[in-house]
């Protein structure tokens, strides 16, 4: 039986395209794309198109583990939705503007190896990073 989504949703201090800029260039990903300060993403590449591929390469600072995050887009609505998937599962994230701030929405089908809850908090942690990051301008 297929799990229900997990959403983590948070309010991005900037208009809308200032948001979707910071979500889908690769230089701003390198910035915000980790859970934990001891952690970074030192390469990203977006190729922004339905059928393209994307890649976050996150690793501990100190060394000790790292992981490639890649997947393939297969919706793109500009300023709105980005879908993927990666792996046997799928992503969904939504933008709406709210005034000169903007909402991100984020559902993802859970995996079965971390339970639901540190799943949760992991990518609300670093969805929580991405509006810091666009917080700095």
């Amino acid at each position: 039986m297929a799990q229900e989504r997990i959403i983590v949703e948070a309010t991005a201090p900037a208009p809308l395209d200032v948001v979707w800029k910071a979500y889908t260039s690769p230089e701003h990903v390198t910035q915000w794309n980790f859970a934990s300060d001891d952690w970074h993403c030192p390469a990203a590449s977006v190729d922004l198109r339905e059928g393209g591929k994307f890649t976050s390469r996150m690793e501990a600072k100190d060394g000790s583990m790292g992981f490639d995050f890649d997947g393939t887009y297969t919706k793109i609505i500009p300023n709105e939705r980005i879908e993927y998937a990666f792996g046997d599962r799928h992503a969904v994230i939504e933008f709406s503007p709210a005034g000169n701030r903007t909402i991100v929405k984020v559902s993802f089908d859970p995996e079965n190896q971390f339970p639901i809850e540190q799943q949760r908090s992991g990518w609300a942690a670093i969805l929580d990073n991405f509006c810091k990051h666009v917080g700095r301008g």
